[in-house]
């Protein structure tokens, strides 16, 4: 079970971004990193097409996983995940013993 998943709220704890929040939009576990909105910003060059225009945009790139912590929903604070048993589920809880909610996807 990952620690961060797809929806969850984290907060940047090292890098040119620390201390930005955002919803991670993607995860990639193979590779160790995520993408969460408005962290990374990147340039890209784009070549026009018959569908879009082309020209400069922004994008986030993938940020790596190490470098993010799930915000726990009682302080609103950087915390470490835990894995429990409940009812024979593994749930997520925070630090301070409140379950992380399950994003909708």
């Amino acid at each position: 079970m990952n620690r961060i998943r797809v929806g969850d709220q984290v907060v940047v704890v090292r890098g040119e971004d620390k201390g930005r929040r955002g919803k991670v939009t993607r995860v990639l576990p193979e590779r160790g990193l995520a993408v969460v909105e408005g962290v990374r910003r990147v340039k890209r060059h784009v070549r026009a097409t018959q569908q879009r225009p082309g020209g400069i945009l922004e994008v986030e790139a993938p940020i790596a996983l190490s470098k993010l912590m799930p915000v726990d929903p009682d302080t609103g604070r950087p915390t470490r995940v835990k894995i429990k048993t409940e009812n024979g589920k593994k749930v997520r809880v925070a630090k301070s013993g409140t379950a992380l909610p399950v994003a909708e996807r």
